[in-house]
């Protein structure tokens, strides 16, 4: 529902879902899922850093594998990039790729990163 609330433009009612579900009785993916969405109607309101800090905990792990953690990472990099922690963004892109290169197009991000990134040799 709270998906729905940030579709519908409606980022305050997600959060206010978010707040009052009992995140406890979901499952792992799914609890994944509602940080994400959640996180993404912090980056509606343009409030980044609260969305970064929405992202972090034990479910952010570098090493875990599949689908949902491949999703974690890239929402992670998405909200340190709009937090303008470029460097951090780029490592979690990364991350979300090794964990399913599939799954997003963390790839193709990182090939703007490298496009958009100054070439330190082309400077002299």
């Amino acid at each position: 529902m709270a998906d729905c609330e940030r579709g519908l433009g409606r980022p305050e009612k997600a959060l206010e879902l978010g707040r009052t579900f009992d995140t406890k009785s979901l499952d792992g993916d799914s609890a994944i899922e509602l940080k994400i969405v959640l996180a993404g109607a912090r980056m509606d309101l343009e409030q980044y850093d609260a969305a970064v800090v929405t992202l972090q905990g034990p479910e952010l792990d570098a090493a875990k594998e599949g689908p949902a953690a491949a999703r974690l990472c890239y929402a992670y990099a998405e909200a340190l990039l709009a937090a303008g922690r470029t460097d951090e963004a780029h490592v979690w892109f990364m991350r979300s790729v090794e964990a399913d290169p599939e799954e997003t197009d963390a790839e193709d991000r990182m090939v703007e990163f490298a496009r958009d990134t100054p070439d330190s040799d082309s400077d002299a």
